[in-house]
């Protein structure tokens, strides 16, 4: 129970952070923090849930992490759907700390966004379904490649917070345009129950690409990561 809960708190803090700096902080024009900071803000919960938690529960954060880590042969197929649960459970609790706190602002609609993951008119940049899917799968392929290196035990010790952190970082410079970023089935699940209507339809895009991305990046690294040459 004390590893569930600590994916519950770690995910919390992601969606928190992550979201709330997208809410709370990239909302002013002139002194907002803009993109690289809601960036920098997902690195940088990931990083300090890597110190806090990762000796619990291998802070995973995120549902495609976890099927990735399974894949890769990390972790047991029979602490998938708790972790998951608590992953998703902890992710849609920050959301209603958030909302909670947003709404307290007089002209506050939760209609139009509240960092929810979206395509087509409800992406960014107006990107298409199309771009949005291979933006998941090829990103969170590339997420898992970084976290299955970074923890593998030939990597230097202590530092793996450190890249899986700022991987996500980049991931997110990359692709909030195309789709504000999700990599995460639990942190789009987390905001966009609140959205409601159009976040919940493209809801599916945020659960299956990540998954198939994870999936690819643990059969990469199951190519690069083995011994034999």
């Amino acid at each position: 129970m004390k590893r569930y809960s600590a994916e519950f708190f770690g995910t919390f803090w992601l969606v928190l952070g992550g979201c709330g700096s997208a809410v709370l902080a990239a909302a002013f024009p002139e002194l907002g923090i803009g993109f690289l900071g809601v960036a920098l803000a997902f690195g940088l919960t990931v990083l300090t849930m890597g110190y806090a938690i990762g000796h619990i529960s291998g802070f995973h954060l995120n549902p495609a992490v976890s099927i990735g880590l399974w894949a890769g042969g990390r972790f047991p197929a029979n602490q998938l759907l708790p972790y998951i649960v608590s992953q998703v459970l902890g992710a849609v609790a920050a959301g209603g700390v958030l909302y909670v706190i947003a709404s307290g602002r007089a002209d506050f609609e939760v209609s139009t966004g509240f960092a929810a993951n979206g395509y087509g008119e409800h992406s960014p940049g107006g990107y298409s379904m199309l771009a949005g899917l291979v933006t998941e799968i090829v990103m969170t392929m590339m997420f898992l490649l970084i976290i299955l290196g970074a923890t593998d035990t030939r990597a230097p010790l202590g530092f793996a917070p450190v890249a899986i952190g700022l991987g996500l970082t980049l991931i997110h410079l990359i692709s909030i345009p195309v789709t504000n970023t999700s990599v995460n089935p639990a942190r789009s699940t987390g905001v966009a129950v609140f959205v409601g209507g159009w976040a919940v339809l493209q809801l599916w895009l945020f659960w299956i690409a990540p998954i198939v991305g994870g999936i690819l990046g643990a059969a990469v690294y199951r190519f690069l990561g083995s011994q034999k040459s």
